[in-house]
């Protein structure tokens, strides 16, 4: 399927319409299956949308007992730390709505990082009532950002997890940045119903540029690798875009 661009005017748009996003999937899939699964990415325009989720009318609408929330990748570090994914997310959102505990599945990156990220597969394989050996399966929404250099989840250009073709959660090393993390793979990320991008700020306009409009070269552009069976969403604001050919 191919990828759709929304252009939003600046970050704070781009969480709103995420948060809409949210509660659309998650009504559709909670009605039809009586649960909603989906990945959560960290960054600045995620944490405001999960405040935005946090507040009226969102608060109200979804019925947060019956969501399931997952991360696509997490730093090495205790989930308390101020870098990690789980603690913005736990305290914009999860500590603020009626969670079931057992729903939330925070990748716990310094344990699983001992073993290349099976436990994490495993928690997942569980939730999903899927075998492990199976193929991935099959999220209602990943939520992704996208690094000025292009990389998204934690893959990053030029590390060994961007050619993983079966497992689906990896331990990878980052030596740019002196650091080992865990993340979601292509083939996990591409089994989604839906996948959106939240990117914002013009810092990404060039790298975004590359990924939707130059030539394919994933080992380069990591985010190029992201091509689900469903549907692929770009949400952008419009410093993001400004490279953009087809967006001017």
């Amino acid at each position: 399927m191919a990828s759709e661009i929304v252009r939003f005017a600046n970050s704070e748009a781009v969480a709103q319409a995420g948060a809409e996003l949210f509660r659309e999937k998650a009504l559709k899939a909670i009605q039809a299956k009586g649960a909603f699964r989906v990945a959560l990415s960290g960054g600045s325009t995620p944490k405001r949308m999960f405040a935005i989720l946090a507040e009226p009318p969102f608060l109200a609408d979804i019925d947060w007992a019956k969501v399931h929330l997952f991360w696509s990748d997490e730093r090495s570090v205790p989930l308390d730390h101020d870098d990690s994914n789980f603690k913005n997310a736990r305290s914009l959102l999860i500590d603020r709505v009626g969670f079931v505990a057992a729903n939330i599945h925070p990748m716990l990156a310094q344990a699983y990082l001992s073993d290349g990220g099976r436990d994490y597969e495993i928690s997942i394989s569980r939730d999903f009532g899927l075998p492990l050996d199976g193929p991935p399966p099959s999220f209602d929404l990943i939520y992704l950002g996208m690094g000025s250099d292009a990389h998204t989840a934690s893959l990053f250009p030029g590390t060994e997890a961007l050619g993983e073709i079966k497992r689906w959660v990896v331990r990878n090393s980052v030596p740019k940045l002196s650091t080992t993390r865990l993340t979601f793979t292509y083939p996990l990320i591409n089994a989604a119903q839906s996948v959106c991008f939240l990117v914002s700020g013009a810092d990404k306009a060039e790298s975004l540029r590359e990924v939707l409009e130059g030539p394919r070269d994933i080992d380069k552009y990591p985010s190029q690798g992201v091509k689900p069976a469903g549907e692929l969403l770009w949400y952008c604001d419009q410093p993001a875009l400004t490279k953009l050919v087809e967006a001017n």
